[in-house]
């Protein structure tokens, strides 16, 4: 067991990437205007944020970068029953709070009778599967997605897959024995786009294995590139990195050449710009910002969920004008932006403290 004096020296003088974290938020907030694009544009080829999705694959590569930089060196002494006690720590209280969001909306839905069709029974399975991370596809009516209560949470499932398998096996390997495994994740994920024209997959019952290809490659991609230390000195600031971050999501979707251009963009692009990213100089003006939208990215993606469901009801009920949408999508981002960090400063960070002084 690593002492309180070792893990000391461990942390001592770790750079903290606040670019990175920052990244990390403005990735989050496109995802959440990504759900809400999909619903009121269903054509992709007229969404100009189509490629929304990819910043999961860019999650999967930062996830990777900031795992091998956090535990390489503390791995061997910690453990694998404490490295799962701090991930669990970390990320499994959003996914309780996010699931007792998503079953609170699925009851009291005002567009939609759901409840009555599936029963106590039914929904009470549903809230479980979710909890605990356990894929139950059982709704078509939510388009068989592997958590139906709150759909983010199947990229959670594959995170934890992940951390599993690096500290049973990948912390353990050198860069060498890595890069063969980067190299069969892009095969798979090259693979994936081929067969089903994108990159997209992972969140559903009709594409569960696509997600795998997803995290296998990014994730892995991400630690290689801590490793070979990668890290881009530049002056492109937090601004700069935005840009080119969004200009990811920005490029047009197209059917003829998705499987072409979406995996460029993981396999090689989002790979780059968490090297920049790590790189950057950070202006200390923009400090205060990174930090917050980084702390802010996890709750956002895990609490918004529930809400997406209840607008997909209410357009299909109601049908509303594209004009009045234009209101509505924008006024329900900010406001999701706002419970986000309601929900992370007095739900999920004291909570975290709690468990950390318990168990930790």
């Amino acid at each position: 067991m690593i002492t309180a004096e070792n893990r000391a020296n461990l942390l001592a003088g770790k750079q903290h990437f606040e670019i990175l974290d920052g990244l990390r938020g403005v990735a989050a907030i496109v995802v959440v205007i990504y759900h809400f694009m999909e619903i009121a544009i269903t054509n992709y080829n007229k969404n100009f944020l189509s490629h929304g999705f990819l910043a999961v694959d860019f999650f999967f590569c930062l996830s990777g970068f900031v795992i091998a930089y956090a535990y390489d060196s503390r791995a061997p002494h910690i453990g694998v029953m404490q490295f799962f006690k701090s991930r669990l720590i970390r990320l499994h209280p959003l996914v309780v709070i996010g699931s007792v969001l998503g079953l609170i909306t699925f009851l009291i839905d005002p567009y939609s009778d759901l409840y009555e069709v599936y029963g106590i029974g039914k929904t009470f399975l549903l809230f479980l599967s979710s909890v605990f991370l356990i894929p139950y596809p059982a709704m078509p009516e939510r388009y068989t997605n592997l958590f139906c209560l709150n759909a983010p949470a199947w990229s959670l499932f594959w995170e934890y897959i992940a951390n599993i398998f690096y500290i049973i096996v990948l912390y353990r390997l050198g860069k060498k024995k890595l890069i063969p495994l980067v190299v069969i994740g892009a095969v798979c994920l090259c693979y994936v786009a081929v067969r089903a024209t994108n990159v997209g997959g992972g969140w559903g019952g009709q594409n569960f294995w696509d997600g795998g290809a997803r995290v296998l490659y990014s994730f892995t991609a991400g630690m290689l590139v801590y490793r070979l230390n990668w890290i881009i000195k530049n002056r492109l600031g937090f601004l700069g990195m935005i840009i080119l971050l969004l200009a990811a999501f920005l490029v047009p979707f197209n059917d003829k050449y998705n499987f072409i251009t979406e995996p460029i963009l993981v396999l090689f692009y989002f790979p780059l710009l968490v090297a920049l990213g790590a790189g950057a100089t950070l202006n200390p003006s923009f400090k205060k910002i990174c930090n917050l939208s980084g702390e802010i990215s996890y709750p956002l993606y895990m609490v918004h969920y529930p809400f997406v469901w209840i607008f997909l009801t209410y357009v299909a009920e109601v049908q509303p004008a594209a004009s009045s949408l234009w209101v509505v999508i924008p006024v329900s981002v900010l406001l999701l932006i706002i419970f986000a960090y309601l929900v992370m400063r007095f739900i999920d960070v004291p909570l975290r403290k709690y468990l950390k002084t318990k168990f930790l």
